[in-house]
């Protein structure tokens, strides 16, 4: 019976997908960083579900306090009627007649991403979970950053009137709810009031040094930028990478040139202040150059995910 009913939804789902040039389709639902889960009961309680879980219930790194990669909402499939299906992101997860992993877009609504993860059996399932576990939480993400970027594009500062990325010769889509910090020509920081605290942005250049030594040199860099440029509250403080824990540094590309992404937390020297912060620091060969994006937020006692999210949105629309 549910390899009838999970067979039936993937066909009505294909049959839309097929259909999608003669159908208006509503407007998705649901935040960001937000999943449903469709998934019978017996396997979410099961050992589809606790692997299921052990993906998407993993911390995302940097922050303060543990929050789980994705908010989540499980429905069995009969279940799975008007209300879940405008949800933005969907993943199906089942069983059928051949181990399958597909992606589609805008079945029911759009914007709207729709992952199916099948297996004969209980083994074939969980083998395709495990195989797909980074698609799980890369595919999501990055159609968030892509619905978000859109959203933040309604409304935007003028590059041209900001002097360090003139400077640079970037762009980058800062919203126009951020206000100047400060703007020098060689280092910008922009703010964004939040209900209990701040979001903000800096950038700044830079020299090159040799490949090998660029990862380990983040931390002591951001270090003299912050003594330079970001003050604390009490006379002799200012920012600094948090000094009891290394910070997470993983290659990655920004703009289509190699980069570092660094997630961690900042504290303030001699005073009490805390929070995350996500550094990319470019390797920009062409202009004998690092680049380096970074936001950071102050929000004490509450979440932090969807505020570093934004901030990760925003800092790639980097362009050069």
């Amino acid at each position: 019976m549910k390899k009838v009913l999970l067979l039936a939804f993937i066909i009505l789902a294909a049959s839309a997908c097929k259909n999608n040039d003669q159908l208006v389709l509503k407007n998705s639902m649901g935040r960001i960083n937000s999943l449903v889960i469709v998934i019978d009961n017996s396997e979410w309680l099961g050992k589809p579900g606790d692997a299921l879980r052990n993906i998407i219930g993993a911390p995302v790194l940097g922050l303060p306090q543990e929050e789980n990669q994705f908010s989540v909402t499980q429905t069995p499939v009969k279940a799975f009627k008007t209300i879940f299906q405008t949800s933005r992101n969907l993943l199906l997860v089942g069983y059928g007649d051949e181990d399958t992993y597909k992606v589609k877009t805008n079945l029911y609504a759009a914007p709207q991403l729709v992952m199916t993860i099948l297996g004969k059996d209980e083994a074939s399932l969980l083998a395709q979970i495990e195989k797909h576990k980074k698609d799980i939480i890369d595919v999501f993400k990055n159609a968030d950053i892509e619905v978000y970027q859109k959203k933040l594009a309604a409304s935007l500062l003028k590059n041209d009137t900001i002097k360090t990325l003139k400077k640079l010769n970037v762009s980058l889509d800062i919203p126009a709810d951020y206000r100047r910090v400060d703007d020098t020509g060689d280092f910008l920081w922009f703010r964004k009031h939040i209900e209990k605290g701040d979001m903000n942005l800096l950038i700044y250049e830079l020299p090159l040094k040799e490949i090998d030594s660029i990862e380990n040199s983040i931390a002591a860099e951001r270090d003299i930028i912050g003594k330079k440029y970001i003050p604390g509250p009490s006379d002799g403080s200012y920012m600094i990478t948090e000094a009891a824990y290394a910070p997470h540094i993983m290659p990655t590309e920004l703009n289509k040139l190699p980069a570092f992404e660094t997630r961690g937390k900042w504290e303030v020297k001699n005073d009490f202040m805390a929070g995350p912060f996500l550094n990319y620091t470019v390797i920009d060969k062409a202009n004998n150059r690092l680049l380096v994006f970074e936001g950071f937020t102050y929000a004490p006692n509450a979440d932090k995910r969807d505020y570093m999210f934004e901030l990760e949105a925003i800092i790639k629309t980097l362009k050069i």
